[in-house]
Order: C-alpha cells, then sequence, then structure tokens
C-alpha cells in the first residue's frame, strides 16, 4: 500500500509539471553552478562574517534558501558523479578520487546514463564549463561521451590545483598556455569564466543546460594582485607568510604570501560570476524561464593555503572535507527561479542526487527508474507535499574507510571500516546535537544497532571500490 501511494505522488507530480509545461510551451534553462570545497558557512547568507559575497546573499534572499542541503559526498570525483547518476555513493560507479593515466581520474563507464545525455536526448543543449575528473577524453568518461555537447576546462581535478595552468581542454583540443610558465599570465578561473559567459550570451533555439563546475576556492590558495586582494589583505592586517619547502607530489605549486587575502578573493570572484550570470540572464529576457542553482560540492578544505580555522568555513558543523561528519558534507544550496520559486529558507532536506530526477521532471520526461534521487520540485514549486528519502547515505574511500547515514533526525557515522568491518558507530541525534559533539551511541543502542543495519544494506559492493576488508 505504501508502494502504491508513492507511485500514484510521482505520476501526480509528473501530470502536473507536464500541464504546466504544456501551458507555457518552454522547456525551462537550467544552469548549475557548483562551488568547489565551498563550506557551508563561506557565504554571508550562512553566516560568513570575514568573506563578502553580496551577490550570493541577494541570490539566496530573492530565491530559495536551504539549510539542510548536502553533497553527493565528501571529495570532489566521487560527489561529482553521485551528481551526474542520481546514486549515493554505495551505488555509484565512481566512489574515490583515483587518478588515471595519462590525465585525469576514473572514468564513468559506459553504463552510466547521466542526467545532461538525458536533456540532451530531450531538446536540450549541453555544455559544462570547469572542472570534470571523471574520465579523460579518450575514455568512455570523456564528457562528450557524458552528454556535454560543449566542455571547457580542466580535465583532470589534481591539475586544477595550478590556477595558472600549461593547458586546459576545449572538448578534444588541448588549449596551452606557454606564457604561464615563466609567469603568472592566465587566471584558469577567469578564463574559464569568460568561455561560459560567452556560451550563455550566444543565442539558442533550444533550452540549455549550462553545468558550471567552477574551481574556486579550491586549493591551491592563489589569487591575481586585483584590488580585492589588496583590499583583503588589508582588512584581515595579515603579515606574509614565508615560502615553505617544496612539495614533491608531483604537481607545481606556487607561493602565496597572503593565503587568507588569496582565499576571500577567491570567493569574491566566484561571487562576482555569479552576479554576472544573473545580470545576463536578465539582460536576455530569459530569467523568467531560467532555474539557477548555486551549491558546493563538499566541505572546505585545509590544503595548500586553506584555512577553516581562521574563516570558520564550516559554521557550527564538525569536520571538514574528507569528513563525513555534517562539515563535510552539509552545503549551501540556493535556487532561484524568478516568478516560479518564492523566496524563502527551507528546512526540508535534500542531497546532490536528488537534481537528477528534478531535471528531468523539469524538462519534462518520465524519472528514472532505480536511482536514489527524489525530485524535490514539490519544495521548489510548494505545489504538493515533498516525498522523503527513508534515509541519505555516504561513503569514503581513503583514510581507512568512512560510512555514515542519515536517518530521521538521526545519524551514524563508522570510522575505520577498512580495517574493521564491525567498526564501532557513532550516533548523533542532529536535532539536539547539529555540531556532533555528543556521541549518543550508548544511550541508544536500539537506533544504533538499526542504523548500522541500513548502513550494511546501502553499501553495494563494487570491486573496483572495495571498502570492508575482506569484501571480494
Amino acid at each position: 500500500m505504501r508502494f502504491f501511494k508513492w507511485l500514484f505522488a510521482l505520476l501526480v507530480l509528473f501530470s502536473i509539471t507536464a500541464r504546466a509545461q504544456k501551458k507555457s510551451g518552454k522547456q525551462p534553462n537550467i544552469i548549475l553552478i557548483l562551488a568547489d570545497d565551498l563550506g557551508y558557512a563561506d557565504l554571508g547568507c550562512y553566516g560568513q562574517q570575514k568573506t563578502e559575497t553580496p551577490n550570493i546573499d541577494r541570490l539566496a534572499k530573492n530565491g530559495l534558501q536551504f539549510l539542510q542541503f548536502y553533497a553527493g559526498t565528501t571529495v570532489c570525483a566521487p560527489s561529482r558523479a553521485s551528481l551526474l547518476s542520481g546514486l549515493h555513493t554505495g551505488h555509484t560507479a565512481v566512489r574515490g578520487n583515483e587518478g588515471y593515466q595519462p590525465e585525469g581520474q576514473t572514468p564513468l563507464p559506459d553504463s552510466v546514463i547521466t542526467i545532461a545525455t538525458l536533456l540532451r536526448d530531450h531538446g536540450y543543449e549541453t555544455a559544462a564549463f570547469g572542472k570534470w575528473g571523471l574520465g579523460y577524453i579518450t575514455t568512455s568518461g570523456d564528457p562528450n561521451k557524458k552528454g556535454f555537447d560543449q566542455f571547457f576546462g580542466y580535465n583532470c581535478q589534481s591539475l586544477a590545483h595550478n590556477y595558472f595552468p600549461d593547458h586546459l581542454w576545449n572538448n578534444h583540443e588541448r588549449i596551452d598556455f606557454p606564457e604561464n610558465a615563466t609567469a603568472n599570465a592566465v587566471y584558469s578561473a577567469d578564463y574559464i569564466h569568460a568561455h561560459a559567459m560567452q556560451f550563455l550570451r550566444q543565442p539558442h533555439k533550444k533550452p540549455f543546460f549550462l553545468y558550471l563546475p567552477y574551481t574556486l576556492p579550491h586549493g591551491d590558495v592563489i589569487a591575481p594582485r586585483d584590488s580585492v586582494y589588496n583590499y583583503y589583505v588589508k582588512k584581515f592586517n595579515e603579515a606574509p607568510k614565508q615560502p615553505a619547502l617544496p612539495k614533491n607530489d608531483g604537481e607545481q605549486h606556487r607561493f602565496e604570501p597572503y593565503p587568507h587575502a588569496a582565499f576571500a578573493t577567491m570567493v569574491d570572484r566566484l561571487d562576482r560570476y555569479t552576479a554576472e550570470i544573473i545580470k545576463s540572464i536578465k539582460e536576455q529576457g530569459i530569467e523568467d524561464n531560467t532555474l539557477v542553482i548555486f551549491t558546493s560540492d563538499n566541505g572546505p578544505h585545509r590544503e595548500n593555503g586553506g584555512d577553516p580555522d581562521f574563516f570558520d568555513n564550516n559554521g557550527i558543523f564538525r569536520g571538514i572535507k574528507r569528513d563525513l561528519y555534517e562539515g563535510g558534507i552539509r552545503v549551501p544550496f540556493i535556487v532561484y527561479w524568478k516568478g516560479k520559486i518564492q523566496p524563502g529558507i527551507t528546512s526540508q532536506t535534500a542531497v546532490m542526487y536528488d537534481l537528477y530526477p528534478l531535471f528531468q521532471q523539469l524538462a519534462g520526461m518520465p524519472v528514472t527508474k532505480n536511482i536514489d534521487g527524489i525530485s524535490i520540485l514539490p519544495t521548489l514549486l510548494q505545489t504538493k507535499k515533498q516525498l522523503q528519502h527513508p534515509y541519505l547515505y555516504w561513503e569514503f574511500h581513503e583514510n581507512n574507510g568512512r560510512q555514515a547515514i542519515r536517518w530521521k533526525d538521526w545519524k551514524a557515522v563508522k570510522l575505520n571500516v577498512n580495517k574493521d568491518a564491525n567498526a564501532p558507530v557513532e550516533l548523533y541525534n542532529l536535532v539536539s546535537d547539529p555540531s556532533e559533539k555528543n556521541n549518543v551511541a550508548a544511550q541508544y543502542p536500539v537506533i544504533a544497532k538499526r542504523l548500522n543495519e541500513m548502513i550494511l544494506q546501502a553499501h553495494t559492493p563494487n570491486k573496483k571500490w572495495p571498502l570492508l576488508p575482506n569484501e571480494f
């Protein structure tokens, strides 16, 4: 009976969406701005006190701001794989950041049908500008093979640590920057954004899906020496740091004497990019038919200049990138659609893989079966009651393996699962203890046991990504 009620609700929602689109005669454009390692509290509208983000704050004021939105997981590649496939990391084909020769990371296999592919096949023009990290151009994970008509940016996320790179990719064409070998000449973030704006401003005969996985403010923390940079040096009264010994990791790192100012400048740039995007859709007269989403792929970093202690990037939440505590996976999420979405703040719980079915419904297509995402269209349009997840699940394949699950107001975290399949469960109540300071597993053993069983069921073994000891 419960299944049939859920199925009926889906059919009703699809019917409402289809009727609305038939009435308007238009499929909406979709712009997804995905920041890189931007923490929950890195924006003024989420409590940031040091870095200024007036444009994104204005977007939140005019749109719907989520307080309980989660990334796909706590690092780049698997979080993006979750986004594009509609699956949580217990089911995704890519579950880690493993490198791939000659460039890039583990490719998405042929079997993965991305949301970009579905949108393209349903009449959308598709483009991605920024960081890919899901397969080199000669592999099954080539962005052009995964639904994007146009890609420009970094194929490899390891190379993306360098903001003055020796090359980027325009689909399969390598764009070289020999001038960056001797000088900080071409700042990649600005160059990528310029190409994205060129795409946005050109005439479009079809609706478009514009995916913007910008690299800001991922480490290395490096920013051009402009007026904004100088402003933050003075604002923070920052003393210059001395060069450290070079890292022996095979990557090229540039020294940054004022990392706090540089980080703030990177976030400021992201704020300006967002303003230019909104201004462009207004000037083109497509604002009423364009959904804009701003979010992040995971929590804040402490890498090559990142300083969560100084900026309080994670706010009240415990943990940063590579943690499965709230600070590593709870991220900003803002949705703007003029005339369609009423401004406000919601405590509705949602997750990255919910965007897959959301975009399908917006495009007027049926939702794919056997995915983990649940469309949040009812929350956005306030048309009917929002369907809820039975649970949210995450796994992480570094640092000896980690798993986490959220069920209602309860959160369970397991550490060192690579070494111990029976690793103890940490249990937290996110209503009374959002900072996850008090492990109450001993006080609530029945709930701890139940969540542990749910964790075991959520994890589907994958030979490429073994998680538990003796799994194969």
